[in-house]
């Protein structure tokens, strides 16, 4: 049998940037088994299977996976996807030019509002399914190690090393330099010990004017040497931000660039909404381009 896909650069406004994304808009008939072969036959950091919802309320139920494994949560191939229905006319836009729809993941309900220009769907935000969390300061010297480079290559201050989530863990890590971000280096022995199998790098060094954060996403146990843009990881590191501000309240917003040490720079909009001195969500947003549409044989 075949099944229609298609394939969007996400995080970007320029083909061949950004984050690569296959999606299969009606994959109903597909097994995990299968999935998990068209995903590695793809090759991108994620493919979605789109299914028909559990709750009709809501507009489609989202299977992600990996080249090597299925994920609860995502943030670039739940933007992407979004954008791509849209474009497929299952979402029209209300009269301020905007859809609020809700995708089920296995993490829980993703709540996603798609702007449209022109009644065109051109941007999406997402809500992470839940709440920003956190774990302790860990010790950065194995950590350091790991990613070939020294102690004092890491930030001095603030929260990291540490663990944080909002749907998807990530084993978060700042840096002093833009230097000390390009030089690190994972492979998939280094990362056995780590507590966490994606080990999400950033700077509050930029240097660039309108970028807050440079980041990079190390995964190689999860079949990804390194991600161009990862949503998820946005959202948890802006969740961890805010958490750790003495601010009480706010509604914080980081612009955050990655993947331009691989050549795919692209582009995320993160923000998290604390209220009483807790983080109550985090929100990551972008666009994404078409790239290539056709069909897939399975069987």
């Amino acid at each position: 049998m075949r099944w229609h896909f298609l394939t969007l650069d996400v995080f970007t406004d320029r083909r061949f940037t950004g984050n690569p994304l296959a999606v299969l808009p009606e994959a109903a008939g597909l097994d995990a088994a299968q999935m998990q072969r068209i995903a590695r036959e793809f090759g991108c950091p994620e493919t979605v299977f789109v299914l028909p919802p559990d709750d009709p309320a809501h507009l489609a139920r989202l299977r992600i996976f990996t080249p090597a494994r299925e994920v609860p949560f995502a943030g670039h191939p739940t933007i992407g996807t979004a954008l791509a229905l849209a474009r497929l006319g299952r979402v029209q836009p209300d009269e301020e030019g905007r859809a609020r729809i809700v995708l089920e993941e296995l993490a829980g309900p993703v709540p996603v509002t798609i702007a449209f220009e022109g009644g065109r769907a051109i941007r999406a935000e997402l809500t992470a399914p839940q709440r920003p969390s956190h774990g302790p300061r860990l010790e950065p010297a194995p950590i350091a190690a790991a990613l070939g480079l020294e102690p004092g290559d890491l930030a001095a201050d603030g929260p990291t090393p540490c663990t944080a989530s909002c749907g998807l863990s990530f084993l978060m890590v700042e840096l002093g330099s833009r230097d000390a971000l390009a030089r690190a280096r994972l492979d998939a022995a280094a990362a056995e010990p780590l507590p966490e199998p994606a080990v999400y790098l950033f700077t509050r060094a930029t240097d660039v004017r309108g970028i807050e954060v440079r980041a990079r996403m190390l995964a190689p146990r999860l079949g990804v040497a390194e991600d161009p843009a990862t949503g998820s990881a946005a959202a948890a590191l802006a969740g961890l931000l805010a958490a750790t501000d003495p601010r009480p309240d706010g509604d914080f917003a980081w612009h955050i660039e990655q993947g331009v040490e691989m050549g795919r720079p692209s582009f995320l909009a993160a923000h998290a909404l604390k209220r009483a001195g807790r983080v109550i969500e985090a929100r990551v947003a972008g666009g994404a381009v078409a790239v290539m549409e056709g069909t897939i044989e399975v069987g």
